[in-house]
């Protein structure tokens, strides 16, 4: 299996055979719920060509992943099931047919990509063990021949020491890594289809253009025919040459990529792309530096001992960041920016306390080192953190009003009636009504469970909340929402944030200054209009060349490719990484001495 690199880029490949591999008609499923059957897609019909790309779009809810969970036989029977229409592969009707021959076709003929390949990969097995057990249960060859397939899928999507990952476990990997084994797994049987579903929403955005990159090159030599889901409008339009756009179950707008993009008739469709963050539509004018300083960050050096030999001694160090000195002011916005483990969420987790560092930090003045446990504690109350994952971050069993409250109870303000007045007057700040706070999680979808987290950030009245990949997850339309409110807690509050993300257009369209973070290390620092209107060091010239946009005539500037993993940060005892000049936009241009690796 040989992937020659593919030079063109943008919106869709070349024109696809007209050979149909894939029929849905009228496809419907329903859940049964008391004894009743309720629909949940309805009336979805499309056909899907070898080397085409056809792209299901849409919100969360919208019945895309269940659509492609019907094609794969996996609906979990039988409180879900199909309920009407057909899906023909060839001349089979797959809702006809029993799980044995569906299982001889999942893989072989039909293979899938899941958006989290933590979750899809067996973490007690090596990544060689499961590469080899899904081909020899397609294809009944000896062991050894299904390694060496297995080391032809790995290089064919360009793994570097295939040998050496085979042995390795799935948690040993990168996020990116992991994808590229998905991808070979998926790949390996050389599927006629290929159903990828988010395969780029959790990954970095150059790990995100390699994998764009390499399906386009997959799918160049063998002709796969891709069924991409996703809510990325930028990924549909540098991806897909067919869009049908879902809302609610039910197909609402079916076009080719280009005509959709252009002219979009359905008022669903035009909300959706208007709420699509671009490059170049967010670059904020500098404005005035405020005084009042609420965190200060001088010289943070995070380290943790890897111990190894037989007397358990340190032997190496992970230097998680190196050197970072950076400050922001009361009502600002400061975004760090860069790859998954560049050491951004550990810069958050040594400013709440939650990671041992050396240098120096400060808040509003007061330096934490030093300071005992219950004196921490009270100045900690000034910043408040934002995670990805409102669900992980809300606990199932307490009611909304509980874990709002839980912050003033943990510090002891208020009696229990102020803090009822509280919650509402929270609740209500975020825009959710009072009475949500007696119902749970589960009943709120992801933006409110976003508002609820934000909500109980505002509750000690912080000076600092650290937005930790808060919006990541979000459709675009809810993203939009909770990026204006928190836009306009800043205003009416004088709130301080600091908004760790990989998107570069999100930071863009919020960020008042902007941190590039590599290796631990920030390399460049300035206003957003600075570091996104003329990117100094290449590693933030290559961040803002990855970015998907939402546009299938938009020609990328460059052809050349970030290749390869992102160096690792840990170094034998006694000896530290090379430190980078900063490219400073404030204090004047300083050429950087340390470049990603690339390739023409």
């Amino acid at each position: 299996m040989t992937v020659s690199a593919k030079q063109t880029s943008g919106a869709a490949s070349a024109a696809a055979p007209d050979t149909q591999v894939l029929d849905v008609s009228r496809l419907c499923v329903s859940v049964r719920a008391q004894g009743v059957l309720k629909p949940l897609v309805s009336d979805v019909s499309f056909q899907l060509r070898k080397g085409q790309t056809l792209a299901l779009a849409g919100e969360s809810g919208s019945g895309k992943s269940l659509t492609s969970l019907a094609i794969m036989g996996l609906l979990p029977p039988p409180a879900v099931q199909v309920t009407g229409g057909a899906i023909r592969l060839g001349d089979q009707d797959l809702t006809q047919i029993n799980e044995a021959t569906m299982r001889d076709i999942r893989g072989n003929r039909i293979a899938m990509i899941f958006q989290e390949p933590m979750t899809s990969l067996n973490p007690v097995l090596t990544i060689g063990t499961q590469l080899v057990e899904a081909i020899r249960a397609h294809d009944p060859v000896s062991r050894n021949e299904a390694r060496s397939r297995a080391l032809e899928a790995l290089r064919a999507v360009r793994i570097n020491q295939p040998e050496q990952r085979m042995m390795q476990y799935p948690h040993e990997l990168s996020g990116g890594m992991r994808q590229r084994v998905m991808i070979a797994m998926a790949l390996a049987l050389e599927p006629e289809i290929l159903i990828a579903d988010e395969p780029t929403t959790a990954l970095d955005v150059t790990v995100q253009r390699e994998v764009l990159d390499l399906l386009r090159d997959l799918q160049a030599e063998h002709g796969t025919a891709i069924l991409l889901i996703t809510h990325d409008m930028g990924v549909v339009a540098e991806m897909a040459d067919q869009v049908i756009v879902m809302k609610d179950g039910s197909v609402v707008e079916e076009n080719d990529t280009k005509s959709l993009f252009a002219a979009p008739t359905h008022p669903y469709t035009q909300a959706l792309l208007s709420a699509v963050p671009r490059m170049g539509d967010g670059v904020k004018p500098a404005k005035d530096a405020a005084t009042d300083s609420v965190l200060r960050l001088d010289n943070l050096e995070v380290r943790f001992d890897i111990h190894g030999g037989l007397l358990g001694r340190v032997t190496h160090r992970v230097h998680a960041v190196e050197g970072v000195s950076l400050e922001i002011n009361r009502g600002e916005t400061f975004a760090l920016v860069g790859e998954s483990g560049c050491g951004k969420s550990t810069i958050a987790r040594a400013i709440v306390g939650l990671a041992p560092y050396t240098g120096r930090i400060e808040l509003k003045g007061q330096y934490l080192e030093g300071a005992d446990a219950q004196e921490r504690m009270s100045r900690c109350r000034n910043v408040q953190m934002v995670f990805q994952d409102p669900m992980a971050a809300l606990d199932p069993r307490m009611r909304v009003g509980d874990l709002i409250a839980e912050p003033l109870v943990i510090h002891g303000i208020g009696t229990p009636a102020e803090r009822a007045t509280q919650i509402a007057d929270l609740l209500h700040r975020v825009g959710l009504p009072a009475e949500a706070a007696q119902r749970y999680p589960h009943e709120f979808s992801g933006g409110q469970r976003q508002r609820i987290c934000i909500a109980r950030a505002l509750s000690l009245k912080p000076d600092l909340i650290i937005a930790d990949e808060s919006v990541s997850a979000l459709d675009v339309s809810v993203q939009a929402q909770v990026l204006d409110l928190l836009q306009s807690l800043k205003r009416e509050l004088g709130i301080a944030y600091l908004f760790i993300s990989h998107d570069m257009a999100v930071v863009e369209n919020v960020a008042d200054r902007v941190g590039v973070m590599y290796l631990g290390q920030i390399v460049e620092m300035g206003t957003g209009a600075q570091v996104f209107g003329n990117p100094q060091h290449p590693y933030t010239q290559r961040l803002i060349q990855a970015v998907p946009v939402p546009d299938p005539l938009h020609v990328r500037m460059s052809d050349v490719r970030l290749t390869g993993e992102v160096p690792s940060p840990v170094y034998p005892v006694g000896k530290s990484p090379r430190r980078v000049k900063l490219v400073n936009h404030g204090e004047g241009h300083l050429v950087s001495r340390s470049k990603p690796e690339v390739v023409e």
